[in-house]
């Protein structure tokens, strides 16, 4: 079993990574939301780190599921790593291609641990500090060799629709919604079909880019301390992360996980899910309940 690794890593490190004896593997976890008309896979073909395969966030996921890119089982998230070369001892590095520095690899940083595998890094900077430190990038493209990897899904660290709609009331759990400011208030469109803007009542906006600094590292301990103080999170109690469908929540979890808070759960269902099966009165838009 790999041994805990530290949820940031510097490009520096990296590179000694990857030159020393250890098991490291580097996936590319870039994507993009799909009215972009964007192919993170066609651009990973085009430019990636030496060595990195790309995990499709599309790819690994429940695809008999009606929502969008919920988990997958255990084992098909095992068989999908292990066809990545990522074993059981292997510490993963997870990054994007994002020009915000971190988008969609902090999903996957997730992933990797909800399946129990705590040896997992995501690249400070990403793909875009990694370059702008002149560091090699490559459209060379060798398929690794499997490996044998176990997955064990750690249930605590999910919310479903019922855990949300359940808290309403018991208010056992505090909820931040990582989506961008205008669509948890209900005045900017969602990026999906027949969904409309707005939030769950009680749940706090943190923005995902709120945790990143402009150069797109993650803020200092300190500052990310700070934010979910100015957000009144209380770090000391539980919390649940969500956003239109479970990929930048997991910034939550991260800088969380920064902080000390090792547990944080997502709502994987999300803001998608909410919508559609919520009654009138749990949809907050512009300070009044959805009218259907």
């Amino acid at each position: 079993m790999a041994h805990q690794a530290r949820a940031l890593i510097t490009s520096k490190r990296l590179v000694e990574a990857l030159k020393g004896p250890g098991n490291t593997r580097v996936l590319d976890a870039s994507w993009h939301l799909p009215k972009v008309r964007r192919s993170a896979k066609s651009d990973f073909k085009k430019k990636h780190i030496p060595g990195a395969a790309f995990f499709d966030i599309d790819q690994c996921c429940d695809k008999t599921s009606p929502l969008d890119r919920m988990l997958p089982s255990e084992k098909v998230f095992a068989d999908y790593v292990g066809s990545l070369g990522v074993g059981s001892d292997t510490h993963v590095v997870v990054y994007d291609a994002s020009e915000f520095g971190a988008f969609s690899a902090p999903r996957v940083w997730w992933m990797f641990r909800v399946f129990g595998h705590s040896a997992v890094s995501l690249l400070n900077g990403g793909l875009r500090n990694w370059q702008q430190q002149g560091l090699p990038v490559t459209d060379h493209y060798e398929k690794p060799a499997p490996s044998d990897f176990k997955a064990s899904l750690d249930r605590s660290r999910i919310k479903t629709y019922d855990d949300i709609l359940h808290n309403l009331d018991s208010k056992r759990f505090q909820v931040v919604d990582a989506r961008p400011a205008g669509r948890f208030k209900g005045l900017d469109p969602e990026p999906r079909d027949n969904t409309e803007p707005g939030h769950i009542p009680g749940s706090v906006s943190i923005p995902f880019h709120s945790f990143l600094s402009p150069s797109g590292h993650f803020l200092p301990r300190e500052q990310l301390q700070a934010l979910f103080e100015r957000s009144g999170v209380d770090l000391g109690r539980p919390l649940c992360a969500l956003c239109g469908s479970g990929v930048v929540a997991c910034h939550v979890a991260l800088a969380a996980h920064e902080c000390g808070n090792l547990e944080v759960s997502v709502y994987d269902g999300g803001w998608s899910e909410w919508y559609t099966r919520a009654v009138p009165e749990d949809v907050i838009s512009e300070g009044r309940g959805k009218h259907l």
